[in-house]
């Protein structure tokens, strides 16, 4: 009987692990329209005037192209009433796959053909009278 109560709570356990694991922001791996993508170079962070973490962004490859994303920390969330988020790809001479969204999360760029050119990804967050940004290192 001791076994099977061990067993049990080991199970629920491992069940709870897996729910919270999954549903993390790290599950960022799967771009609209295109499904399964992989990060390329690190991660950059927008930060406020006063040094706080508003957003992550990142850049991903997969189905032929680039896209950036970026993810708008719970603790900023908590803390602004409104904000604009911006995520784009970004080459030597332009600015492609722009998308934006007012109080959003989480963002995706549109997909861009650019693997074969150097890029990074763009990440803006605007709130009150600041608009921060921050880019991801060039990819090549």
């Amino acid at each position: 009987m001791k076994r099977l109560l061990s067993t049990a709570f080991a199970t629920i356990a491992l069940a709870i692990g897996t729910v919270i694991s999954t549903s993390s922001p790290a599950a960022a791996e799967s771009a609209p329209g295109c499904g399964l993508v992989t990060q390329i170079g690190s991660t950059a962070y927008v930060k406020t005037s006063t040094g706080q973490t508003a957003a992550s962004v990142k850049q991903f490859k997969g189905c032929g192209k680039n896209y950036a994303y970026v993810y708008v920390w719970d603790s900023f969330r908590d803390t602004h009433g409104s904000w604009k988020i911006s995520a784009a790809i970004q080459t030597s001479s332009e600015t492609l796959g722009t998308r934006s969204a007012l109080n959003a999360g989480e963002l995706w760029s549109g997909g861009t053909n650019t693997l074969t050119v150097c890029t990074q990804a763009v990440g803006a967050v605007v709130f009150g009278a600041e608009s921060r940004s921050a880019a991801t290192g060039s990819r090549c």
